[in-house]
């Protein structure tokens, strides 16, 4: 199983719409240097979040609901892997080893950020929180491949 990565997304502060950034640093335990959820200590999956491309098209498809996927608010935007299946289990972006921890569930929040109706489209699909457990660099292009 595996998939690329399509975008990069940061955002420095709370409330900013993310940056596209074609490569960023990620950091064990900590977070993507420069994006606002970067912790000396990263509470469990809040390190990095990820959607499959393919989801956003389908709320359009199926939902009539479009906004680009960096309005997702998820820092790595995949294409070619289903980011639900990572949940439990070891994964690499590039060379940076990561843990999918569980369901990355659109919010209230998101909705009022974005259009009403992307709670609705994104349910189950809305992307992964996952935990970085080793450094090095993510870049648009990189391989996305599940462990094992």
């Amino acid at each position: 199983m595996s998939g690329r990565v399509e975008g990069i997304y940061i955002s420095a502060n709370k409330g900013d719409m993310p940056e596209p950034v074609e490569t960023v640093r990620a950091v064990a335990g900590r977070g993507l240097e420069g994006n606002r959820y970067f912790f000396d200590d990263a509470p469990a999956g809040q390190a990095l979040t990820l959607i499959a491309a393919e989801a956003v098209e389908a709320m359009e498809r199926e939902h009539g609901i479009s906004i680009e996927p960096h309005e997702s608010r998820r820092n790595v935007v995949t294409r070619g892997i289903d980011v639900n299946d990572l949940v439990g289990k070891r994964f690499r972006v590039g060379d940076v080893e990561c843990h999918g921890v569980e369901l990355c569930e659109p919010c209230s929040t998101l909705e009022r950020m974005t259009k009403p109706g992307v709670i609705k489209g994104l349910v189950h699909r809305g992307g992964l929180n996952a935990d970085i457990l080793s450094d090095g660099d993510i870049s648009v292009g990189d391989a996305v491949v599940a462990d094992g």
